[in-house]
């Protein structure tokens, strides 16, 4: 391997037809502030790229090397609900009180299952900060995080304008209990994926690693917001190491920063005890714990299976994820509208989000959010990770990173990808 810490070098392959995907990985991996990454796809349950490099040497960085990506392990916690769904334990529109009664308290009584999975359920801060021992399956099932969670009040930033505010960690451990309390193993979401879908898959697809998993964690490494502001200044042509120019970024940023000065003035504290940065998740204990919308440890290749089982319908190689039923259910009545006052997206009743067309009256943002990934249901995780599927085109799509760009607001660093993947499903539809 080269000893050039400014040269990728890049693994795997690639089947005919998707030669362009690795082209495109190779040039981002030595073009973009990378360190490690992973880049997988499946295409009608066939594996068609499987791509992972590294930049400089030695590294033990493997394609099924495993790392935190985050908000993507939201669409596993969907998953999970849906699986409950399936069995006619779960329903989207019954409120959450009607299997845990004591989430009622202080006026949550009307808050649906379906609120919660659209981020509008009035809960995206907890009054109080979460300690990482208490996640861990043993305290969960104890509920020590339960009795908090039914005790606090809803808070909305502005409920005139929209109910929907991203619940970045907060759904995750919501969504926890309920699935334990109605599962019928009174498992957590954890162990329901582990059970459910890692095993009979033969991937490694982990809410809470074991001791063993946390060995083969690969950190990760954020990219300082200065500095991924002052990479945007240099030209393209000149080497800038991320995808946005710095016309491009602070736009971007104006938007964010007008609706934080805009909203409420309530100071939370932070939703992990002792959390003072993002790196706090390469910490042992957090990892090993349960936070299902924001540690959820994986590989591209493990991830993109799941996408492929969910493109095709819930089954792939004979196990079956979800039934035609509950998956029809799980990606069901997706509803528009703002989160966060500035990010206009769709989320079905399960919670999984549907990137739609554009025209031309959607606003720079929709374009930027949903061009390129047309079609695609799924989330993406903080700083760039990716876990999405298409049912249209049967497509299995993963990225996965360990260099973070924090200011790459709507992944689109990974979306370049998912366009080029498209671009070869339609061409290859054209030439059979």
């Amino acid at each position: 391997m080269s000893k050039d810490a400014n040269i990728a070098v890049i693994h795997g392959e690639t089947t005919p037809g998707f030669e362009s995907v690795r082209d495109l990985f190779t040039i981002n991996m030595n073009r973009w502030e990378e360190e490690h990454a992973q880049l997988c796809v499946y295409h009608r349950g066939q594996k068609v790229v499987d791509l992972w490099g590294s930049k400089g040497a030695p590294s033990n960085f493997q394609p099924d090397s495993l790392v935190n990506v985050f908000s993507s392990g939201k669409s596993l916690e969907a998953i999970a609900l849906a699986a409950l769904i399936d069995k006619g334990l779960l329903e989207y529109e019954k409120p959450i009180a009607s299997y845990w009664p004591e989430f009622s308290a202080q006026g949550k009584d009307s808050i649906t299952v379906a609120d919660l999975m659209r981020h509008e359920a009035g809960l995206a801060n907890f009054d109080f900060s979460i300690v990482a021992d208490d996640l861990l399956p043993a305290r969960i099932k104890a509920n020590v995080v339960g009795k908090h969670i039914e005790n606090h009040p809803q808070h909305f930033r502005d409920r005139d304008k929209t109910k929907r505010e991203y619940h970045a960690l907060t759904r995750g451990w919501i969504a926890n209990e309920l699935f334990r309390r109605v599962d019928p193993d009174g498992r957590t979401i954890g162990e329901f994926v582990q059970q459910a879908i890692s095993e009979p898959l033969n991937i490694e697809v982990a809410i809470g690693v074991s001791e063993e998993q946390f060995q083969r964690r690969v950190p990760i490494t954020p990219m300082h917001p200065l500095k991924h502001l002052l990479a945007t200044f240099k030209p393209k042509l000149l080497g800038r190491k991320v995808l946005h120019n710095a016309a491009q970024l602070l736009s971007r940023l104006f938007m964010l920063v007008r609706t934080l000065f805009r909203g409420s003035s309530k100071k939370w504290p932070p939703p992990i005890d002792g959390m003072t940065g993002i790196r706090l998740f390469n910490d042992k204990t957090l990892a090993m714990g349960e936070t299902p919308s924001a540690n959820t440890s994986a590989s591209a290749r493990g991830l993109a299976k799941v996408a492929a089982a969910m493109a095709a319908g819930g089954t792939l190689d004979g196990h079956t994820i979800l039934t035609p039923s509950a998956w029809a259910s799980l990606h069901a009545s997706p509803v528009y509208s703002v989160m966060g006052g500035f990010l206009p997206c769709a989320f079905t009743q399960g919670g999984v989000a549907y990137f739609g067309p554009c025209n031309t009256q959607s606003s720079w943002l929709e374009h930027a959010f949903n061009r390129g990934r047309e079609g695609f249901y799924g989330w993406m995780g903080l700083g760039g990770s990716l876990f999405q599927w298409h049912p249209e085109h049967e497509i299995g799509f993963a990225f996965v990173p360990t260099s973070l760009h924090m200011l790459d607001l709507m992944n689109e660093r990974g979306k370049c990808y998912q366009d080029e993947v498209l671009r070869c499903v339609k061409r290859l539809k054209l030439s059979a």
